[in-house]
């Protein structure tokens, strides 16, 4: 069993030396060959990337398709895979911006063939410097305009317009592409945290179903209720109003069917109501002379000569 036939030999003696931690050489060599695939392949389908390309909240790009693919594609393994890898970023093609890179169509061969024909064909580079966006420089894009460009261009350059198209854009709104300093990654999460609050996707467009809330809230932030009304204030000193109050309410007030809300008219009209229907009775009660000459009343009682033997009925016989 052991190496010379008899001794088994322990954990201790096969196991001489711990594992080392990587060295920080080591350590950007992985980072560059992680930030090399990422620039050039989509996460997702692991195909080279290719134009339209978009990028989420993390700054993370992919193919356009491939998104599309994932939000119109079944529950399955494969979905969840892809869910995990988006980190729930990706919910609808709100969340993420279409990014567009200057193409320097004089390197593509050039480009193709560093890279072994199996990565991305074209050479993004940055349209004021003409300086290659890849793992070796960091670049930056604007939302919602989506335009990129190096980030040292955006820092230098005052202004909060886009170079390329004019449009305005806010200072948090400068995305980096594929960061990996920490101070970058907490800042987009700052901000993804910012817009949610908001009612906001990452391309600034308002999330499905915050519309109605956040008017709602704005409303009763001002006082005022989801139908308009007034919101009043409610004290718990003074309770439910009490059942008698709203029957005296309720009774001074009484709104008669024919839809009268004035309460002098409404009044009027319940009273020449109220006459109408007990001379209704009366005339009910009261018949006709000769109506009643056709009936005989239960309380009559029959005359005497009615009374008598009906075989002298009619004859009278005479005194001697």
């Amino acid at each position: 069993m052991g190496n010379d036939g008899g001794s088994i030999p322990t954990r201790r003696e096969l196991v001489k030396e711990a594992a080392k931690a990587l060295t920080t050489t080591q350590v950007k060599e992985v980072q560059n060959e992680q930030q090399e695939y990422a620039w050039s392949h989509d996460p997702l389908t692991r195909k080279p990337l290719s134009r339209p390309v978009v990028s989420d909240a993390a700054g993370v790009l992919y193919n356009k398709d491939s998104i599309i693919e994932f939000l119109l594609a079944e529950d399955g393994a494969a979905k969840a895979e892809q869910e995990k890898m988006l980190e729930g970023r990706v919910k609808s093609l709100k969340d993420v911006v279409e990014v567009k890179f200057e193409i320097d169509s004089g390197e593509e061969a050039q480009a193709q063939t560093a890279n072994g024909g199996s990565g991305r064909k074209e050479r993004w580079v940055c349209p004021i410097t003409g300086r290659e966006l890849g793992p070796g420089s960091k670049g930056v894009y604007l939302v919602p305009c989506g335009h990129a460009f190096a980030g040292s261009v955006v820092k230098e350059v005052s202004g909060e317009t886009c170079l390329q198209c004019n449009e305005a854009y806010a200072e948090n709104d400068i995305i980096p592409i594929l960061p990996i300093t920490p101070t970058d990654i907490a800042r987009l999460s700052l901000r993804t945290k910012t817009l949610k609050e908001k009612g906001l996707t990452h391309a600034l467009k308002k999330a499905p179903g915050s519309k109605k809330r956040k008017k709602n809230a704005e409303k009763e932030a001002n006082g005022v209720d989801a139908n308009g009304e007034g919101v009043k204030s409610k004290d718990p000193s003074s309770g439910e109003e009490k059942k008698s109050d709203k029957k005296e309410k309720a009774k001074s007030v009484e709104v008669p069917k024919n839809g009268i809300k004035n309460a002098s008219t409404a009044s009027l009209t319940r009273k020449v109501l109220e006459e109408q229907e007990q001379k209704n009775k009366k005339r009910k009660l009261e018949q006709n002379d000769n109506v009643k000459s056709l009936f005989s009343s239960r309380d009559a009682k029959p005359k005497a000569g009615n009374s008598a033997d009906y075989m002298t009925r009619g004859f009278t016989i005479g005194g001697r």
